[in-house]
C-alpha cells in the first residue's frame, strides 16, 4: 500500500539548519540555524541543508528587521544542490530563478494568498475560525499547527488567548512572523509548493514540481529582512495537553479569566503561557 502524505510527513526529520553554501553577504551562527545578511541588501540568498520530504516544511521566524529598503523575505523551493552552484546568485528573483527548475515567491506586507486555477480566492482562514484548529491540513499533508503561528508576545500569555491578535494577526513581513515553504504531493507524480504564512495556507503558489527530483528551500533574506531563525517542526498527534488547550481556550472569553477555572495549576499555566 502506498504511503500518502501525511503518512511521509510523519517520521521524525534530520534537524532542520541552512546550507553551509550561502550568498555572500549572509553570516550563519554556529548551529547554521541563524541566518543573518549583514551588508547591503542583496546576495542573502539561503538554502535548506538537505533536501526537504514530500510534506516536510521549512520553517523559518523573521527576527531581524532593516529600515530603508524596498521589499521583503522571499522563499522557495530549488531543483539545484546548492554544492553544485558555481556562484550564489545575487538575488532569488530573478537570477536563481533564471537558472531553471527554481520556484520562489515573494513575501508582501498583505497576505500572499493564491487562487487555485479557475476558483474565486477562500476567505482568510482566521476569519473561518481554522487557525485554531491543532493541525494545518494540505491536501494529504498534515501539520502540528503550533509552532506555524507567529507570537506577538513571545513567553507571556498564549496568543490564542489574546483578543488583539485574533483580531490583528501578524502581518507576515513583521518581526516574529513565521513563514514555511513545502511541496504537496499529487495523484501524477509531481508536486505543488505551498507556502504557509503564520499557519495559514496561502494555496499552491507554484505546480507541477518535479517531485522525483530532490528539492531544497530557498530563503533569501532580502532587503528589510536581516535575519531569520529556523524553527524546528515536530510532526505527530497533538498531546492530550494541547487538545485540552484547544478546548479550554475555545470557550474562554479573556485569557485572564482561566485564573478563575477550576483546574489543575500545571493546565492553567499551560494554556496562559507559551
Amino acid at each position: 500500500v502506498k504511503n500518502s502524505g501525511a503518512e511521509m510527513a510523519a517520521p521524525c526529520h534530520p534537524t532542520a539548519r541552512f546550507h553551509r553554501v550561502h550568498g555572500a553577504n549572509v553570516r550563519l551562527d554556529a548551529s547554521r540555524t541563524r541566518a543573518t545578511r549583514v551588508e547591503s541588501f542583496a546576495n542573502g540568498l539561503c538554502f535548506s541543508q538537505e533536501p526537504l520530504a514530500p510534506g516536510q516544511i521549512f520553517l523559518v521566524e523573521i527576527e531581524e528587521k532593516e529600515l530603508g529598503w524596498c521589499g521583503h523575505l522571499r522563499v522557495g523551493l530549488t531543483a539545484h544542490d546548492p554544492q553544485s552552484l558555481e556562484v550564489v546568485p545575487e538575488y532569488s528573483l530573478p537570477d536563481l530563478v533564471n537558472l531553471g527548475d527554481t520556484w520562489v515567491f515573494a513575501i508582501t506586507r498583505s497576505h500572499n494568498r493564491v487562487a487555485a486555477d479557475g476558483e474565486e480566492a477562500r476567505a482568510p482562514a482566521r476569519a473561518q475560525g481554522l487557525l485554531w484548529e491543532p493541525e494545518l491540513l494540505i491536501g494529504q499533508v498534515r501539520i502540528p499547527r503550533d509552532k506555524l503561528v507567529g507570537r506577538s508576545r513571545p513567553g507571556r500569555y498564549s496568543h490564542i488567548l489574546d483578543e488583539l491578535y485574533r483580531t490583528n494577526v501578524l502581518p507576515p513581513t513583521a518581526r516574529r512572523s513565521r513563514i514555511g515553504v513545502l511541496y504537496a504531493p499529487r495523484p501524477d507524480g509531481t508536486a505543488d509548493m505551498h507556502i504557509v504564512i503564520n499557519g495559514e495556507d496561502m494555496g499552491p503558489s507554484a505546480r507541477r514540481l518535479p517531485a522525483a527530483r530532490p528539492l531544497y528551500a530557498v530563503v533569501d533574506v532580502f532587503a528589510s529582512t536581516k535575519s531569520v531563525r529556523v524553527i524546528q517542526v515536530e510532526y505527530g498527534f497533538p498531546s492530550l495537553q494541547t487538545l485540552c488547550r484547544l478546548v479550554i481556550q475555545k470557550h474562554v472569553v479573556h485569557r485572564l479569566a482561566i485564573d478563575g477555572l477550576d483546574l489543575p495549576p500545571p493546565l492553567k499555566d499551560f494554556c496562559q503561557h507559551e
